[in-house]
């Protein structure tokens, strides 16, 4: 995130904040599980705690590759996590509003449309590192 780096400085600020964001699930998916509890999760019992087990290996992933790009700046390699953030935050868009949980701060109307606003941040997002990957690869095949 040097002086060097194609990527702009508001894509990897969004970068990290979805990171803290994910650390955050992660952390109650493994050890908090009494935040799941408040949300009206049951938590009792191999089938659920084998869904929250899964859930936050999932998020460690996309955590470890969030930070992995960041740390090196590839806007191919970046394109791949944006396409994740919008592949979840998208579906998150439809889920979380039909299926609130329970300590849910906002009603589901207002939650669907910060997640409209959070999905457009991201696919602007995208569409700017896959124009700097375009054109880094066209300068670099020529």
């Amino acid at each position: 995130m040097g002086k060097n780096s194609p990527i702009p400085l508001w894509v990897n600020v969004m970068q990290a904040v979805l990171i803290a964001i994910m650390a955050v699930q992660v952390y109650e998916n493994f050890v908090n599980h009494d935040a799941l509890v408040s949300a009206g999760l049951a938590v009792e019992g191999d089938p659920q705690l084998n869904l929250i087990y899964e859930m936050g290996a999932r998020l460690a992933v996309m955590v470890v590759a969030s930070v992995y790009v960041m740390i090196t700046q590839n806007p191919l390699q970046y394109i791949v996590v944006l396409l994740m953030n919008v592949a979840r935050e998208g579906q998150e868009m439809i889920i979380d509003p039909l299926y609130p949980v329970a300590d849910a701060p906002a009603g589901p109307l207002t939650d669907f449309v910060i997640h409209v606003v959070i999905v457009a941040i991201e696919v602007a997002a995208l569409v700017q590192v896959w124009k700097i990957a375009k054109r880094d690869f066209s300068v670099a095949g020529e």
